[in-house]
């Protein structure tokens, strides 16, 4: 009879003291199911206690994904339709995401006591490395909307070896002029806190068309428990710095960039007769975005004007913004052997018929496309990108 030998074996996951098979296997579901939900943190900063929640796992020599909400919003309502969105999955497979809510804009939040200080926004950009080091997070790729997308923008321009990209939407990078500030006393004086901040989110054609999406955000904003800390943010974004923004010079974004904005943008009337001497020529926030893409480093940025779009394309365009976030993230060097949208693989078959019809097209510095086809291209490196998609 041959004689037996003894063999050890390893569990790849040992299983605590007294911990059954079965039991280990719940605990297992419990920790997806938490990191699916998120996990959320305070932290407190120089200037108050800011809020986040943490989505997925550090993955090995990626950035993290950081957004921040506009005005009016938290980063569920604000983000949530975006990253939820079908073809987004794979993006997030591939990043931890954090997402930032603005003190006092956080689900449950206390309202502040009168007289409360609340932290302008560039105090509010310095409340991120407090996030990142408590996370131990050394890089990110930003996302931001409005009042965050400027968030974002003034933490680039103090931390730079820390932001490896930015995805702006519908930024304004500049202080409210003499007009902009007689025009916000005089719809104050007029308009309700809730009717001129969905002013700023929405555009008037999208307001008056009322669809479903609208209704759902005046009734979150109109009847928000926190709304004096709302006020309190939306006063912060009216009384912002100039970014300064000079391309060549010492104040500039030193990452890649993508500009984003709707064709339906929301604008002051004011901003437009000062720019035109007219009314509803050319949304202002799309003078902004063609105005910021001409003061930041032209290898560095692309432009993204969002057609049948308004003042929040990742709640009314998600598929789209996921190809071009999917796209920018490739001309960084990550997600190479990403599969196709399926946004682009229904497009495959028209844009073959276009291209033999119309041939070669010439190529400038700027890269135009129609909207039409909607399609995106990562462009020759060096080059802006303007798409209309």
């Amino acid at each position: 009879m041959a004689e037996l030998q003894e063999v050890q074996i390893t569990e790849e996951k040992p299983l605590l003291p007294g911990q059954t098979p079965e039991a280990a296997k719940e605990a297992e579901l419990a920790a997806r199911i938490l990191l699916d939900q998120g996990q959320t943190h305070s932290v407190e900063t120089p200037y108050g206690s800011v809020t986040f929640t943490v989505y997925g796992t550090p993955k090995p020599k990626r950035p993290a994904i950081l957004t921040y909400h506009d005005v009016g919003l938290n980063y569920k309502s604000c983000f949530q339709p975006l990253f939820q969105f079908e073809d987004m999955q794979e993006i997030i497979q591939n990043f931890v995401r954090v997402h930032v809510d603005a003190p006092g804009m956080e689900e449950g939040a206390p309202v502040f006591p009168l007289g409360y200080q609340y932290p302008s926004l560039d105090q509010l950009a310095d409340m991120i490395p407090c996030v990142l080091q408590y996370l131990n997070f050394s890089t990110i790729i930003g996302v931001g909307v409005g009042a965050g997308a400027y968030i974002l923008a003034r933490y680039a321009l103090n931390h730079p070896d820390t932001v490896e990209g930015l995805v702006l939407i519908n930024i304004d990078p500049n202080a409210k002029g003499w007009m902009d500030w007689a025009a916000h006393k005089l719809t104050g004086l007029t308009s309700s806190i809730p009717e001129m901040i969905l002013g700023h989110l929405f555009s008037q054609e999208e307001l008056s068309g009322n669809s479903e999406l609208i209704q759902k955000y005046r009734n979150i904003i109109t009847h928000a428990p926190n709304l004096d800390n709302i006020e309190l943010y939306w006063n912060s974004y009216n009384n912002r710095r100039d970014l300064n923004f000079e391309r060549g010079g010492d104040i500039t974004l030193r990452c890649p960039v993508m500009l984003v904005v709707g064709d339906q943008a929301p604008h002051e009337d004011a901003v437009g007769d000062q720019l035109w001497g007219t009314k509803n020529l050319i949304p202002a926030s799309c003078l902004l975005q063609v105005e910021c893409n001409s003061k930041l480093d032209p290898t560095q940025t692309s432009f993204l004007k969002m057609a049948d779009s308004g003042g929040q394309p990742q709640l009314t365009q998600p598929g789209k913004l996921t190809e071009a976030f999917k796209y920018f993230l490739q001309g960084m060097g990550y997600m190479a052997s990403s599969c196709m949208t399926r946004l682009s693989r229904s497009r495959t078959a028209s844009l073959t018929s276009a291209a033999s019809v119309d041939g070669n097209r010439s190529r400038s510095r700027t890269l135009s496309q129609s909207s039409e086809s909607g399609t995106l291209s990562s462009g020759p490196p060096g080059h802006t990108m303007e798409v209309s998609c």
